[in-house]
């Protein structure tokens, strides 16, 4: 690990610290061989269809090779479909009309301790021993199966010069001295309100309770100048059309976009990070078979895999993921962040989230 990376300020718990030294230091070595089945497979004995939901994209391509196969492979008799978006909406529709069609959910944390026993199924994930992952990635109602930064880069042909390009989370929100157009998908997953509250000087310490109004104010200063993506891939296309020039979007997506040929540089300041979870929306007929694939696609093998394909940081604090140098280059948990990382408070959400998305929703159509 070079000098750079060992003075860098993580502003994590110490088991996100952990991930960070677990990629930096094993981003070089081999990758383990996915662990397909918790159960060792034999479960279950019928041919059983899951319908899994994702975010869709090559996110969900890599959530297809890194969990659902090596579990196929494992348990015959379990087969996926495949759907997108992961709509807590869409749960709540189907769990009213007491037509529950979706099995396992990608969620953020805090929707699903939000609506836990009402929405989502308690989950009874007996394999998995909290000591192997970072705290809280065990809910009652979720498991968290990975962490994603939505990562604050930029376009380096619109700043090809690095010493005039942007270097700050003010930056960002300063389109006289960096002109271009903004993107960020108008979600709170995805920054909406760290981001604006570091730019005006809130510390990364200080952030939470999170002022939603304070947040919208310094959006405001940006809003004509800023494209709201309604979700990851309409952003991800944004910025592989050179339709911004400055772009807070999550590093899986960003990988993907480098992968492409695109060109982009994060802008290794104040970075935010998020844990995705699997939920189970309540009424579930599969809830067995689907507690037991998500047991099997935490374990050490799997969780490597999805950070090798998708460019976050896996779960499992045992697993040793050998990441590409794109994989590298947008992981804020490895030695090319020279700044520091704050993750989401899963608690403030799971409280606050429907106020702070009604107060973002009606500014956004304000």
């Amino acid at each position: 690990m070079t000098k750079t990376s060992r003075s860098r300020r993580v502003l994590l718990g110490a088991s996100l610290v952990a991930i960070g030294a677990l990629l930096t230091a094993c981003s070089g070595g081999g990758g383990a061989q996915p662990t397909p089945s918790a159960t060792g497979g034999g479960l279950p004995t019928t041919p059983t269809q899951l319908t899994f939901v994702g975010y869709g994209g090559t996110g969900q391509d890599g959530q297809i090779k890194a969990w659902q196969q090596p579990y196929t492979a494992a348990n015959p008799n379990v087969t996926f479909l495949n759907t997108s978006p992961a709509a807590v909406a869409t749960v709540k529709a189907q769990v009213d009309a007491g037509n529950v069609q979706w099995d396992v959910v990608n969620v953020a944390p805090y929707a699903a301790a939000q609506n836990c026993g009402t929405l989502f199924e308690k989950l009874k994930v007996p394999k998995l021993d909290a000591k192997d992952y970072p705290k809280g990635t065990i809910g009652d109602c979720y498991v968290g199966n990975f962490t994603n930064a939505p990562l604050l880069s930029y376009n380096t042909a619109d700043f090809p010069d690095p010493s005039k390009a942007p270097k700050t989370v003010a930056d960002f929100f300063d389109t006289k001295k960096f002109p271009g157009k903004r993107g960020v998908v108008a979600d709170l997953q995805d920054g909406m309100m760290e981001y604006p509250l570091l730019a005006d000087g809130v510390k990364p310490d200080k952030l939470y309770p999170l002022n939603v109004d304070k947040a919208l104010a310094k959006w405001d200063t940006i809003k004509s100048d800023t494209i709201f993506a309604p979700n990851v891939g309409v952003l991800q296309q944004d910025v592989a059309n050179n339709q911004v020039s400055m772009f807070i979007l999550v590093s899986s997506r960003q990988l993907a976009l480098l992968d492409a040929g695109v060109k982009l540089q994060p802008v290794w300041d104040v970075s935010v990070a998020a844990m995705n979870a699997f939920a189970v929306p309540k009424g579930d007929t599969k809830l067995a078979v689907a507690e037991d694939f998500i047991q099997a696609a935490v374990q050490p093998g799997p969780s490597a895999k999805i950070a090798e394909l998708d460019g976050v940081a896996p779960i499992n604090l045992h697993s040793k993921p050998n990441l590409s140098a794109h994989a590298q280059a947008v992981n804020p948990f490895g030695s090319e962040n020279t700044g520091k990382t704050v993750t989401q408070d899963v608690e403030w959400y799971a409280k606050n989230n429907n106020t702070a998305t009604a107060k973002l929703n009606l500014w956004l159509n304000g």
